[in-house]
């Protein structure tokens, strides 16, 4: 009898369970983004949250949470209680940091339930105008002839900005100065301002300036030309056969969240993914919306981990 009625306890509190998860979401949802305020990463935390509160109607906040190399924010939300109700926003580097950093306070694929790959761009890589590389060859050539002399900057160890240089230094074989950044803004000023000569980044943080002449864009990351910058030719047909780096977004969320609220933002995040003024706002920021299954974008994160500590391990990436 005594085992009957815990049993009845237990299926009643399962019982309810499935019905508060059958009401989800009735409360706020908090979306972290480790990052400071500005760059893609924040508006695509921020278009997901009007769109959860538009369709919703319950509210969906940004809570950016930046520093550490996106450790700070990235530890919080997993060790956030696993509800669907805490989500955080990733990038290129969640994958690259387990294995740039020697131990990382949380595990990339245990404590994460992958939601969506959101989108993907390239990177430019520029030059101050004052230097006279006008192709990449022509800036392989100068580092070749005096190893160290040259600077790249970054938005920080681990970014797509620094892992794309160290990648193209190792199959260029050259040296270069890494000088990270806090972010993208102080970066291009200090590159138009000529303290550092060279730098990749993401196609909507320079390509204003690339347009309006103050930097010179020498090759793009992707495998083919871009259709907006179609004169500009991509880093493997500029003399690095090979040569690809794509940056993407995308969301997770605790690993225990139950899979039906998984699945439910899956699918509602599909669907803010394919409405037309969503589309519009990627487009102006030069980012290509992406979506599809969790399971897409888990293996999207396992090769991303695996590319990645490749390149970390045979150039010698650090934190610096």
């Amino acid at each position: 009898m005594r085992v009957m009625r815990v049993l009845g306890v237990l299926l009643a509190t399962l019982a309810m369970s499935d019905i508060a998860r059958a009401d989800y979401p009735d409360k706020t949802i908090r979306i972290v983004v480790p990052y400071t305020p500005g760059g893609f990463n924040d508006t695509l935390g921020r278009i997901v949250a009007q769109k959860f509160t538009d369709d919703w109607g319950v509210p969906a906040v940004v809570e950016n949470r930046p520093g550490g190399g996106t450790l700070i924010g990235t530890d919080a939300v997993a060790k956030a209680p696993a509800d669907g109700y805490t989500l955080l926003v990733v990038a290129f580097p969640f994958a690259v940091n387990p294995s740039l950093y020697a131990k990382l306070p949380y595990d990339t694929l245990k404590d994460f339930a992958p939601l969506i790959l959101a989108g993907q761009t390239p990177n430019l890589l520029v030059v101050n105008n004052d230097t006279p590389f006008k192709s990449v060859k022509e800036l392989i050539d100068a580092a070749k002839a005096k190893p160290g002399s040259l600077s790249y900057g970054s938005t920080g160890s681990g970014s797509s900005n620094h892992l794309s240089m160290e990648l193209f230094r190792l199959m260029t074989t050259t040296q270069m100065i890494h000088v990270p950044y806090k972010g993208s803004a102080p970066m291009v000023t200090d590159l138009l301002g000529g303290h550092v000569q060279v730098a990749f980044d993401n196609v909507p943080n320079v390509v204003t300036q690339v347009k309006a002449g103050k930097l010179r864009a020498l090759a793009i990351t992707s495998s083919n030309r871009a259709a907006s910058l179609p004169d500009i030719p991509t880093v493997a047909e500029a003399g690095v056969p090979g040569y690809e780096v794509g940056v993407w977004f995308g969301i997770v969320a605790p690993a225990a969240t139950p899979p039906d609220v998984l699945a439910k933002l899956n699918a509602e995040l599909n669907k803010i993914l394919a409405m037309a003024d969503v589309k519009q706002k990627f487009a102006d920021q030069g980012v290509d919306p992406v979506g599809g299954t969790r399971e897409r974008f888990g293996e999207h994160l396992a090769a991303q981990i695996e590319k990645w500590g490749k390149v970390v391990k045979e150039s010698g990436a650090k934190v610096e």
